[in-house]
């Protein structure tokens, strides 16, 4: 049971109704994690620019879904690694990547260098090295790249953060931490 009040779009005041009904128009649906922020229309507004941001990145949705499920998995976050494993799919990557990066792996070495690199900085709490950044290099990329890797995590502790710690429930088809398994 959710510690905050679930928003009702059709009810929600004139800070957050436009942001919801945006969020409506891309899901089909208003997910619980979306109406659990818009307790705040700042946070709201500050998360669905996040995300419509990052989603016109370089790194592209198909990675980015990947790290959202590491991620989510490493901060035993069931909302996340569940909306996330469904967006992966919808972006591309099969249920064997996805699945694998949920355990920071990839056979692309791209990929298994942002995987390993953003499990470091959510398990080291952003402590890396000059190295940890070289490896990012040495898989191609550059430091726009690295930032918008960064900005990929940093979003994602937040929904994280909002999800496990407000009690959102979960509204995707749920996928079992590698913890439960």
């Amino acid at each position: 049971m959710s510690r905050v009040a679930l928003v009702d779009p059709a009810t929600a005041g004139p800070g957050t109704k436009p942001v919801l009904d945006e969020i409506h128009a891309a899901f089909g649906t208003t997910p619980a994690m979306f109406r659990a922020v818009a307790n705040s229309p700042a946070a709201l507004e500050m998360m669905w620019a996040g995300f419509g941001a990052l989603g016109h990145g370089r790194l592209g949705a198909k990675l980015g879904e990947q790290v959202a499920v590491l991620v989510a998995d490493r901060n035993a976050c069931e909302y996340c690694l569940a909306a996330h494993t469904a967006l992966g799919r919808k972006a591309g990557a099969s249920p064997e990547e996805m699945g694998e990066a949920q355990a920071g792996r990839s056979t692309d070495p791209r990929t298994a260098a942002v995987l390993a690199f953003a499990e470091k900085l959510v398990q080291d709490r952003a402590q890396v090295t000059d190295a940890d950044v070289e490896s990012l290099r040495a898989a191609g990329l550059d430091d726009e790249d690295v930032v918008e890797l960064v900005a990929h995590v940093a979003l994602n502790l937040f929904t994280n953060y909002v999800n496990v710690a407000l009690g959102v429930p979960v509204d995707f088809p749920r996928v079992a931490l590698l913890a439960a398994r």
